[in-house]
């Protein structure tokens, strides 16, 4: 499976983890950066890994910074994406499925390694259960105009 991949200084560590892990999964990551553990800029990388999302270059996004949570805002901004910054392998599930999620943010900082394999296996797992979901889910595009 193709899946996007970003990260800033905070997250470099984690995302160079991550890409090995899945390949050795099988599936294909795609490294959108950073290369590197000096400062940068977030957005740089988190928009066009969501994009790769939104315009299916890639099935699903994995992003990561120091806590999570400027990742996850700025993957929002990219229409068509459902970003959740996760702690638990229970909040992946919950995002996959009753939010239909298709990208996953990740701290760093605040989560171990171990965990966040867990996190994210259990993201790319983990079906959406549509239903009454569904509407909720594309009641989200509607107000963002998407």
């Amino acid at each position: 499976m193709k899946i996007a991949i970003a990260a800033d200084h905070a997250g470099f560590e984690y995302k160079s983890k991550i890409i090995e892990w899945l390949k050795e999964s099988g599936n294909n990551p795609i490294d959108f950066g950073t290369n590197d553990s000096d400062s940068c800029a977030y957005p740089d990388y988190a928009y066009p890994a969501a994009e790769a999302v939104a315009n299916h270059s890639a099935y699903y996004g994995i992003i990561i910074c120091g806590s999570g949570i400027g990742m996850s805002i700025v993957a929002n901004k990219v229409p068509g994406i459902r970003a959740a910054n996760c702690m638990t392998p229970e909040m992946a599930r919950l995002a996959r499925q009753h939010n239909n999620a298709n990208v996953l943010t990740l701290g760093a900082r605040l989560i171990n390694f171990e965990i966040a394999k867990e996190i994210i296996s259990t993201f790319l797992n983990t079906e959406f259960e549509g239903g009454r979901h569904t509407k909720r889910v594309e009641k989200i595009h509607l107000l963002t105009g998407c």
